[in-house]
């Protein structure tokens, strides 16, 4: 029991000591800051030191509440072991002498331990007092600086301010004073342009009194008025501009009607009779003579090797059949059927045949085609007078030189088309050079047909505007044929010698495509009729018979069919004979048994 009390003891005068240390301390502070300088006024700087010396006293016993706190846990703890430490009793009390002279020196200890402390902290107070109050004295300054400068740039910029607007308002002022100026001219001027207004006005009325009388008298003397005469004046010069009009168109008419279809044939007859041209000769198959029977053995070779060489390097058939001393060569392309004849030609006067000899001879045939057509196409621009021409436009007239249509020569045609329009150019008073040129190119699409898809019209005209033909030029050969429509006289000039050159007696022969195009074009009319079921052209195009729906014709509506499709024909087609047009309308009935 003796031991516990001595520990309770220890532990009250441990607490006493530190209360009575942070007391001390305490004191010493309070009377420090009573010591200051009363009366003066604190900076900010100082207050801030002032709390913050208060804060950490606050701080200090915060610390000493703590250390009591645990003080008063270690003697719960010091109670609850106090039955433990009554049979330690008796040895307590031995030591308990020694405790207390520990505890004196512990307490004399901490008494100078606490002054220590208590100097240092009040050393280190006043020393970030001093900093403090330096640092904040700095900022002050410098924070005073900054809005003294402030200060002096705002004032400059009011004072700037403030001379724009003085300049401002003496602007303003002469403005105002020259706008009052003009205010004043503006009313003068309104004043003089009233007087004049009313002047104006006055004459004006006096004018029209005076105009008004001179009419009156006018109106007395002629008996008549203003609006009645007017109308009277312009109902007779109006029947007199009729009357005279209908006269000249009358005259006109009848001087047209009387003069132009005559004017035009003898144009058409004189232009055909002053070209002299050949009849048709060629044919789409050559004919080369031989020296004797015995050379087509020696074309054909051995086991056919020559001909099927001079076939396969050629590209032309080689026809050798019972005919004496002659083979025949067919190719739809005139200007390699020309070559294979000449090809054979050379072969059959060296005597050598065989299939490397009939290569050489062959690349020498090829040469002089071109050749011939080189010159044939400036032959035929020397004959027609045309000298400025494109060389690819003249490589391909050359090519003409060989290529037919219907049995005319095509580039013969060219020439003499061009003589037919530049003769009417000329009787029309026309410029032949211009409408001479469309003619004679108007077929040069002919030379690519084998080549280039689409009619040679619109094929000779794209090759024409490629090669820097004129504008006029171009329209004539796309429009010869009416796949465009003609906008020019030039373009209706070349359809007008086209047609001369091709429809003379002589000129062309029917061809196996004409017929099949005539015998086409009849089924076609017929079967674009309406109710139309099949159509049969029969008797080499002499008898059309048409079968039709009996639904949908009757028998009236069939006769009416047969009328039209044989006007039609007759109006469309050229053809020799006549051609017999048959409506077939067969009625079935059928019924059905169950």
């Amino acid at each position: 029991m003796n031991a516990i009390q001595t520990a309770l003891v220890v532990v009250v005068v441990v607490l006493v000591v530190l209360l009575a240390v942070g007391f001390v301390w305490f004191a010493r502070f309070v009377k420090q800051l009573k010591n200051g300088t009363p009366g003066r006024a604190t900076s900010v700087q100082e207050d801030s030191a002032y709390l913050a010396a208060k804060d950490h006293q606050e701080q200090s016993l915060a610390a000493l509440r703590g250390a009591h706190d645990d003080a008063t846990l270690a003697v719960e703890q010091q109670r609850a072991s106090a039955i433990a430490a009554r049979t330690e009793a008796v040895a307590a009390k031995a030591e308990a002498t020694s405790a207390r002279s520990e505890a004196q020196r512990v307490i004399g200890a901490a008494h100078a331990e606490a002054e220590s402390i208590l100097e240092r902290a009040h050393l280190q107070a006043q020393t970030d007092a001093e900093q403090a109050r330096v640092a904040g004295r700095r900022a002050g300054e410098r924070e005073i600086e900054v809005l003294s400068a402030t200060v002096r740039e705002q004032i400059a910029d009011t004072e700037r301010r403030q001379k724009r607007l003085d300049e401002r308002e003496r602007l303003q002022a002469d403005e105002s004073e020259r706008v009052a100026e003009r205010d004043r001219r503006i009313s003068a001027a309104e004043i003089d342009l009233t007087e004049r207004d009313s002047a104006l006005g006055e004459r004006e009325s006096a004018i029209a009194h005076a105009e008004e009388a001179r009419r009156r008298e006018l109106e007395r003397v002629a008996g008549l008025t203003a609006d009645a005469a007017r109308v009277e004046l312009v109902e007779a010069i109006e029947t007199q501009a009729k009357r005279e009009a209908a006269l000249l168109v009358r005259d006109i008419e009848n001087d047209a009607r009387n003069t132009a279809e005559d004017r035009a044939r003898h144009i058409v007859v004189d232009a055909i009779q002053r070209v002299a041209s050949e009849q048709t000769a060629e044919s789409v198959v050559s004919v080369l003579h031989l020296p004797s029977d015995e050379m087509k053995g020696r074309i054909i070779g051995r086991e056919g090797r020559n001909i099927r060489a001079f076939e396969s390097v050629t590209g032309v058939n080689l026809i050798i059949d019972d005919t004496p001393e002659a083979v025949l060569l067919s190719c739809f392309d005139p200007v390699r059927r020309e070559v294979g004849r000449l090809t054979l030609d050379k072969l059959v006067l060296d005597g050598r045949i065989h299939p490397h000899r009939i290569e050489e001879v062959y690349e020498q045939a090829k040469t002089e085609v071109e050749r011939l057509c080189q010159r044939a196409a400036e032959d035929a621009l020397v004959e027609v007078g045309i000298t400025d021409l494109h060389p690819e436009l003249i490589t391909l007239l050359g090519r003409l030189r060989y290529r037919t249509s219907y049995g005319q020569n095509v580039l013969k045609h060219l020439v003499e088309t061009g003589h037919i329009a530049g003769i009417m150019a000329s009787e029309l008073k026309l410029n032949p050079a211009l409408i001479k040129r469309s003619a004679f190119l108007h077929d040069i699409g002919k030379a690519l047909t084998h080549e280039v898809e689409g009619s040679h019209a619109l094929i000779g005209a794209d090759i024409a505007r490629k090669y820097g033909e004129s504008d006029d030029v171009v329209h004539a050969i796309e429009a010869h044929h009416n796949e465009v429509l003609p906008q020019t006289i030039e373009a209706v000039l070349t359809q007008a010698s086209d047609a001369c050159s091709g429809g003379r007696p002589g000129a062309r022969r029917e061809s196996l495509e004409a017929y099949v195009k005539r015998l086409e074009r009849i089924e076609e009319i017929a079967a674009s009729k309406v109710g139309v079921e099949k159509v049969f052209a029969m008797q080499a195009g002499r008898e059309i018979r048409v079968m039709v729906k009996p639904d949908d014709v009757d028998d009236i509506g069939a006769s009416v069919l047969a009328r039209d499709v044989a006007k039609q024909i007759e109006s469309e087609l050229t053809y020799p004979g006549q051609i017999r047009v048959t409506v077939v309308r067969e009625s079935r009935v059928t019924e059905i048994a169950r």
